[in-house]
């Protein structure tokens, strides 16, 4: 429980100031930009099951990074984007949540929390580098930075928050599908 905290806490002042952390990324060159096409990828989800990007062509995909499973900004995050669920569901798209963190760890918070979107599990940090996302450390710590890739059916990533605000986030995102629908 008191690492869970202290983690939290870290997390915490990280999002509000950025103190004590290094972030690292790919060079620009190797960044996903809108208009690209999404680079497939294969990562375990939290019933340890292989999900692939590919699965999903011809549907709307919202693929968000974020820092740690259980931690205040993510869990809020997370609980938006299942609350409206069924909005993207209508709107022919689905949720894969990206984090450094284990199988272990996401079936455990899935669980708890009640997530029904595919929460998958990258600890090697190979999707979060393939598509340019900066990677936090503290200590021998790390944690992907909250960003959101957003890619049509043809598989084409047609928006990009590179500074996410998890309040409102869920809204923005269907917002932006629904644009991009007309």
């Amino acid at each position: 429980m008191r690492k869970g905290i202290l983690l939290a806490a870290i997390i915490g002042l990280v999002a509000t100031c950025g103190i004590g952390l290094k972030a690292h990324a790919a060079d620009d060159t190797d960044t996903v930009k809108v208009g690209m096409t999404a680079p497939n990828f294969t990562l375990p989800s939290q019933e340890d099951r292989p999900i692939s990007l590919s699965e999903f062509k011809g549907k709307w995909v919202v693929l968000y990074f974020y820092p740690k499973d259980q931690t205040q900004g993510c869990t809020i995050e997370a609980h938006n984007f299942q609350r409206d669920l069924t909005k993207y569901h209508a709107l022919n798209a689905v949720v894969l949540g990206v984090s450094l963190d284990t199988v272990a760890s996401h079936k455990e918070w899935c669980a708890k929390d009640t997530f029904s979107f595919k929460m998958l599990a990258d600890p090697d940090h190979k999707v979060v580098d393939e598509y340019g996302v900066p990677v936090m450390t503290h200590g021998d710590m790390h944690f992907a930075k909250r960003q959101t890739f957003l890619i049509s059916p043809k598989g084409k990533v047609v928006k990009f928050w590179p500074d996410v605000k998890v309040e409102h986030h869920s809204e923005e995102v269907l917002a932006a599908i629904e644009e991009a629908k007309k």
